[in-house]
């Protein structure tokens, strides 16, 4: 079985519901002249893609563009520093390497909301599965009835000029692989297509539109249209939520909108409109 280009051996065709991803083709898919993708490596094991890729961007060993793919995460983290696990070749666990001089700083805090946005829309073309973002990081799924976590993004500096983005999308986790509950996967929200090659193109093909489009407008969320599209997909607006902020703080009120830093407005019962920009948000209450 050698006509297709993979990481790793023949031993990795072990679970043949999860093939490995074709290297050759992710790069002649995504690596192109004038375009944002300047590689893409895929490895089949490591502890954290993030911290890999800012090890060689630190090093300068790494160009804007550089996309890094692990077929298993052994030390994944999320936002809070919580643990990220899953099965090997179950998901895509990936990290790309921006550099956004266009962008003022003030303004790089839009990037894990514009590639939740593109994630979102990636998936819904390539997966036919309607997904939603929970403010800031969380990609939503429906499964059955109940709303569930299938992915998130960890943002994160590299560098004086570097932005590493982390994602990790559950892709084919059965329940009972399932690390928490509350977890989900696009395979058990009845995903038309859960083959990884395609679905991973389409992500950051997205990705580098909407990119693309924001460092056009220097970071402006309105002009880029960015700010429009994350509240119009973000399942948090409109809810009862609890913000558990820094300091053992917590604020409980409406999800009234995104201001356009990125921060997430909430309405207290006192009528007060409070932004938050870091915190752990609940939802307590379905739309």
């Amino acid at each position: 079985m050698t006509p297709r280009d993979v990481s790793g051996d023949n031993s990795r065709w072990s679970d043949l519901d999860r093939p490995p991803l074709n290297t050759a083709a992710l790069r002649r898919g995504l690596v192109r002249e004038g375009g944002l993708w300047s590689g893409v490596e895929v490895v089949p094991s490591t502890g954290s893609t993030n911290s890999d890729l800012v090890a060689r961007a630190t090093a300068g060993k790494a160009a804007e563009g550089a996309v890094l793919v692990a077929e298993e995460q052994t030390a994944g983290r999320g936002r809070l520093d919580r643990q990220w696990t899953a099965p090997p070749r179950s998901g895509l666990f990936f990290s790309v390497l921006l550099t956004p001089a266009e962008v003022p700083v003030a303004r790089w805090g839009w990037l894990p909301l514009l590639t939740g946005v593109a994630v979102a829309t990636g998936l819904s073309r390539a997966a036919g599965v309607d997904t939603a973002l929970k403010w800031p990081n969380d990609l939503l799924v429906t499964v059955g009835d109940e709303e569930r976590k299938a992915g998130g993004i960890l943002a994160e500096r590299a560098g004086e000029d570097g932005v590493l983005v982390g994602v990790g999308i559950n892709v084919t986790l059965r329940e009972e692989e399932l690390p928490v509950p509350g977890a989900g996967s696009l395979m058990l929200a009845g995903a038309v297509s859960t083959d990884r090659d395609p679905l991973l193109r389409a992500v950051l093909r997205s990705l580098e539109e909407w990119y693309d489009r924001w460092r056009a407008a220097a970071g402006d969320p309105t002009v880029s249209g960015l700010q429009e599209t994350y509240a119009a997909g973000c399942a948090t607006l409109g809810r009862t939520v609890r913000a558990e902020l820094p300091g053992d703080r917590s604020l409980v009120g409406e999800a009234v909108g995104v201001d356009g830093d990125g921060r997430l407005v909430i309405a207290t019962k006192e009528g007060v409109q409070e932004p938050v920009g870091a915190g752990d948000i609940v939802h307590l209450r379905p739309v």
